[in-house]
């Protein structure tokens, strides 16, 4: 009887796992490598990023030495920025970037990092509604910043120093208003050396922006303030040389 009852349960058991196996439960068998690459580079051309995601995080688990592994690596960045997921794109960069420093297309890992990052804070509120980046934190600006000038000194020839070049003038133009964002806020607030600071700092890390007379006159009047006059007279000489009709500081 007990033998019976034993044999009646394995029955039970073989027949339930068939019927799982029927509905789909087993494991999806595993796909070749190159159709695997087929699929994502076609999913890629489709712009089907979702798709395209999805074979290439497949490819690169199942064949993570395999012919297509590197590329699918870089592709992956791609993929993720056009699907608007940078925390994903740039996790995806800066791992390539670590495993593969001496790849022949580590110029493109970083430029795809950089562009990832330039569009980061642009948040979907942002396209429907207008606001002023420079009174942002910038930190994704500078990240953005550092990895373009990191692909125009390694890469000067590099396909995408161009382009990189002039989003890297955009940066500065921005980067350079944010600081002075923030000095009319100290300016404001009578906090004097930290306003002059920041526009010490903008003439020293970018010169030649928009910004340059605003940092001028910020110097200028936190000197004053502070009871620098000779610095506040060589500043207020380089702006009245630089900028003869330059209408004033204005802190609203």
């Amino acid at each position: 009887m007990k033998r019976f009852v034993k044999l009646t349960l394995i029955l039970s058991l073989s027949a339930l796992l068939g019927a799982c196996s029927i509905f789909g439960d087993q494991e999806e068998p595993d796909i070749p490598e190159p159709q695997l690459w087929k699929e994502a580079s076609k999913a890629l051309t489709e712009l089907n990023y979702e798709l395209a995601i999805e074979k290439l995080e497949k490819l690169e688990s199942r064949y993570p030495f395999g012919r297509y592994s590197e590329q699918a690596q870089l592709e992956l960045i791609w993929a993720y920025h056009k699907q608007s997921k940078p925390a994903e794109a740039v996790a995806a960069a800066d791992r390539f970037i670590r495993l593969h420093p001496q790849h022949e297309n580590l110029d493109y890992a970083y430029y795809l990092r950089g562009l990832t990052r330039f569009v980061e804070d642009q948040s979907l509120l942002n396209r429907f509604l207008p606001t002023d980046t420079s009174q942002r934190d910038p930190g994704a600006a500078r990240d953005s910043f550092e990895d373009f000038s990191t692909l125009l000194n390694r890469w000067p020839t590099s396909q995408y120093a161009p382009d990189a070049r002039k989003r890297m003038i955009f940066l500065r133009n921005q980067l350079a208003n944010y600081e002075i964002h923030v000095a009319r806020y100290y300016i404001k607030r009578g906090a004097f050396v930290a306003a002059t600071n920041r526009g010490r700092y903008v003439i020293e890390n970018f010169p030649q922006t928009q910004a340059t007379a605003d940092a001028l006159a910020i110097m200028v009047a936190g000197y004053n303030e502070l009871g620098l006059t000779e610095l506040a007279d060589n500043a207020k000489s380089v702006l009245d040389q630089n900028f003869p009709d330059y209408p004033g500081l204005e802190l609203e």
